[in-house]
């Protein structure tokens, strides 16, 4: 037994210790490069391929992988102007060192496909104020020799890399394994772990955050990295820093495939980063007319109007609040826009995102969009929560009556009481009452929402909104970069069917009589019926 267990750890520390072999010069121009093959489930991709043809998805596929060649703004209109961000913007771009970014007047010009980075004004009626900063890529990245020695890496999850190719930085919750020894200001190789098949059928990661990679072939996802390297970095902090701290830029990309201007804490509160298509979808709430964003975006001035002052809006499914922050800049901020996720940190979002923008006509619910309609009311039910008045008259007593001591009782005296209530307006029960105290003695649980107070709601009476917008949760298949997708099976497709057709009924009924409703989709696959239903008559759909 002594014996295995001497030559267990002997093998162990001659696998540590003996040098991996060196990287050949065809090894690294084949490894270290950008160039995703895209997973997906067996069922879903023999549905496209009989879709669109075996040549087409491929190119879809590998279309998926890449970002967009730029990046869109939409200007908050109520504290600036598309010029002043522009001026703003290129200043900003200078001082990064950005020199050649060029201002263009026209969308598509020959100037502007030759230049690395540009910035323009969108030439569309009634969308001036949305700016386009234009990209470049892919770029070869070259890596450095390293005299022959294995180059540092840190590997970071999918998400993080699919939001670093849309030019954020890695910030230290993306960040999955890193090599030995990695200091301040180390270069460093960063390439991504995509989830695998796993032995039951599911897909995930099989690595433990905080793995250290040796530079050899026992390293995890050593060949499945091959083509998954999506830039060079610095390394702002060593390898112990960067699994220690739970926040702040944990290497910072210097060299990227796709170049794309990072855009946190940028002009904050004048500027949202937004896809067209889903700033569009704001003014599509004047006609219920079909709009083609396929034929490049295809608009005309007379078949949009825009949502006006003094209406009522209702966004169904509002996080994280771009459309929302879109429809009450385009009121001018007058009259009522709500907004309702089932999400209690999504709503918080949208708070946040509304108070930068100096927005005030929004109120935020959190609310199930499969019940927004409140049936059994005359009106509007409000958030269920008793008044500030009742509460305090009703503290000491409830909180008496609960049997708890003094000082516990004293510690939910200093406390907001409204936060102990029931969605029934009932307080909770002692051991309730108990389970708060504890989370107010040792603070939040790291799976407890983020702080800050969120209003219920029941629902809203039907014919209650001039307008409700209605952009239903779907696969996201076409968003990109996307460098899986395997999650999405034929039986989950078909349930975003199903729960869009039940949304769209509760949207229906909310809308007034004479109202418009706008159901938006990124794509026609889950559900193409009620793209083409959308188009009848309010009356129509509710006596059909």
């Amino acid at each position: 037994m002594q014996k295995g267990r001497d030559y267990f750890i002997k093998a162990i520390r001659r696998s540590f210790s003996s040098t991996p072999s060196p990287i050949s010069q065809m090894d690294q121009s084949t490894r270290y490069r950008y160039g995703p093959a895209l997973k997906w489930n067996p069922m879903v991709e023999e549905y496209f391929v009989k879709a669109y043809g075996a040549d087409r998805f491929a190119r879809i596929s590998t279309a998926l992988t890449c970002p967009s060649c730029y990046s869109c703004i939409r200007v908050n209109t109520l504290k600036s102007t598309s010029d002043t961000v522009i001026e703003k913007l290129l200043e900003i771009f200078k001082e990064r060192g950005m020199c050649n970014v060029a201002v263009q007047e026209c969308i598509g010009s020959a100037e502007s496909l030759k230049a690395i980075k540009c910035i323009s004004k969108c030439q569309y009626p009634g969308l001036d104020y949305v700016v386009f900063i234009k990209g470049s890529g892919p770029h070869a990245i070259h890596y450095g020799d390293n005299e022959g020695k294995p180059l540092k890496e840190v590997i970071v999850s999918r998400k993080c890399a699919e939001a670093v190719l849309r030019g954020a930085q890695v910030y230290v919750p993306g960040v999955l394994a890193c090599s030995a020894h990695v200091e301040r200001g180390d270069e460093v190789a960063v390439s991504v772990a995509v989830e695998q098949a796993g032995p039951d059928g599911g897909w995930g990661i099989a690595m433990t955050r905080g793995s250290v990679l040796q530079g050899s072939q026992a390293d995890p996802y050593y060949f499945e990295r091959d083509g998954f390297y999506i830039g060079q970095a610095t390394a702002m902090m060593s390898r112990a820093e960067m699994f220690r701290v739970s926040e702040g830029v944990a290497v910072d990309m210097k060299e990227r495939v796709f170049r794309l201007p990072s855009f946190y804490d940028l002009l904050e509160g004048e500027i949202f980063l937004q896809n067209l298509p889903s700033i569009i979808t704001a003014h599509a709430l004047g006609e219920w007319q079909t709009i083609n964003l396929v034929d490049h975006y295809a608009l005309r001035s007379n078949d949009v109007i825009d949502p006006q002052p003094g209406e009522r809006i209702l966004d169904m499914c509002a996080a994280p609040g771009g459309k929302t922050t879109a429809i009450a800049s385009l009121m001018k901020d007058k009259g009522e826009v709500v907004a309702v996720d089932r999400s209690h940190n999504k709503v918080l979002g949208i708070q946040k995102l509304a108070a930068e923008m100096g927005l005030s006509c929004i109120s935020t619910y959190k609310l199930d969009a499969l019940k927004s309609v409140c049936r059994g009311a005359e009106f509007d039910s409000l958030p269920n929560t008793c008044s500030v008045e009742n509460v305090q008259t009703t503290r000491a007593t409830d909180v008496l009556s609960t049997g708890i001591d003094g000082c516990d009782a004293q510690l939910l005296s200093q406390t907001n009481f409204i936060d102990l209530q029931l969605k029934d307006g009932q307080y909770t029960s002692k051991a309730e009452l108990r389970k708060r105290i504890r989370q107010l003695k040792n603070g939040p649980g790291r799976n407890h929402t983020a702080g800050g107070r969120v209003e219920k709601s029941k629902g809203f009476s039907p014919n209650s909104f001039d307008r409700v917008l209605l952009d239903a949760p779907c696969s996201a298949l076409g968003l990109r970069p996307r460098l899986f997708a395997g999650e999405e099976t034929i039986d989950s497709l078909r349930r975003h069917a199903k729960y869009q057709r039940r949304m769209f009924d509760q949207a229906v009924q909310l809308v007034r009589p004479g109202g418009v409703l706008v159901y938006s989709t990124i794509q026609k696959l889950e559900d193409p019926a009620l793209l083409v239903v959308v188009n009848c008559p309010m009356d129509l759909l509710r006596n059909g």
